[in-house]
């Protein structure tokens, strides 16, 4: 390792030795590098998860326009980096947890929560969080880093009732900086938790590259001094995800313990839609990890094996855009929610002050309608 200094005195014992090992099967021309898992051997098997990431593709690109004309919140597309949360969830049981990050809405609408609830949750409404999806699972977290202990927490209550589920739970590479992050891991080591924890390294957080936050050659590392399993995977390739993450999940629910993947892959887009990454990132660092990108290394794949073609592409495309359309229709078409939700479930308990401050809002919109009516 070349950021450790030379040992000062080699006739010192050495009393552990540890690597870090890569998963990859499909490199970046989609050519195929390993045999493919037993669970994903058959492009047909394959299919469902390419799917998945043009839809994730297709609702980004829907949601930024969505911003830009006011109609959506900030948004954080994962534009380059779909591998991860499909290949996460694809690798989850019915009853695993998911704890994600922000930029797992992929791996939301895979476990069924509805593109209008993933919409709904960034024009603003708690509604969003109410999903169609399993209600084990938590909701999206924009703190960086925090929902690692929440993670924790949920693995060791299905330890506690003896439950054979599993956790996973997504985060980036700037919450591996945070305290948060190692109080979970440590956590997991000592008491062998049923938890998968992926690192989506996109090599920024957000305007500081990946060798300002850290001097480890790898973030997988960072499980060692913890106790726990570690590997990286390429994040680009949807298959080395789904294959980590499964056999981690596995792991978790046979009484093994917690592990730790950092999913290699790069941030192709800005941070969000309230970044403009032009200032900090030289636009060739970003052309030059184009073609890695993981659809169209998976297309490239299946067209090898002649499991698709052009006709199906725009077949695929066409549906995308109806369903992102048709929750965009369902959002906006809703009931609009009236002002008091803002206070709705903020307590279960109102304080008098809070009921204070409801009633006076209400009462103040009340009067700038009447106002309206009146002319």
């Amino acid at each position: 390792m070349p950021n450790v200094p030379t040992d000062p005195a080699p006739d010192l014992p050495v009393v552990a030795r540890f690597e870090i090992r890569r998963r990859r099967y499909l490199d970046e021309n989609g050519a195929l590098m390993r045999p493919l898992p037993d669970s994903l051997a058959a492009p047909e098997s394959i299919t469902p998860l390419y799917r998945a990431m043009v839809l994730a593709r297709t609702l980004d690109a829907k949601c930024v326009a969505l911003n830009r004309q006011s109609r959506l919140g900030t948004y954080a597309t994962a534009y380059g980096q779909e591998a991860v949360p499909i290949g996460v969830a694809s690798a989850m049981r019915a009853g695993d947890v998911l704890v994600p990050s922000y930029r797992e809405n992929a791996a939301l609408i895979w476990r069924g929560v509805g593109i209008d609830e993933v919409l709904s949750y960034y024009a603003g409404s708690e509604r969003g969080s109410d999903w169609a999806g399993p209600a084990h699972d938590f909701p999206t977290s924009i703190t960086v880093g925090g929902h690692a202990l929440h993670a924790a927490g949920a693995a060791y209550a299905l330890q506690y009732r003896g439950e054979a589920r599993a956790v996973a739970c997504v985060f980036g590479d700037a919450a591996t900086s945070k305290g948060d992050v190692y109080e979970a891991f440590n956590l997991a080591g000592v008491w062998r938790l049923p938890v998968v924890f992926v690192i989506t390294n996109n090599r920024w957080a957000i305007s500081t590259p990946l060798a300002k936050q850290t001097a480890s050659e790898t973030l997988a590392q960072k499980g060692l001094a913890a106790g726990i399993a570690v590997e990286q995977a390429d994040g680009n390739d949807v298959v080395a995800v789904h294959e980590a993450v499964r056999i981690g999940l596995d792991r978790g629910r046979s009484g093994g313990g917690a592990t730790l993947v950092e999913a290699l892959t790069y941030r192709l887009a800005d941070h969000n839609t309230a970044d403009d990454a032009r200032r900090y990132r030289d636009p060739a660092e970003v052309r030059a990890h184009e073609h890695a990108e993981p659809v169209g290394r998976v297309r490239r794949w299946l067209e090898s094996v002649q499991a698709w073609s052009d006709a199906r592409q725009a077949e695929l495309e066409a549906a995308c855009s109806a369903e992102v359309e048709a929750g965009v229709e369902k959002l906006f078409g809703a009931e609009p929610e009236p002002p008091s939700v803002i206070f709705d479930h903020l307590y279960a308990e109102p304080s008098a002050e809070l009921a204070r401050q409801r009633d006076a809002g209400l009462r103040a919109i009340a009067a700038e309608r009447e106002a309206k009516r009146r002319g």
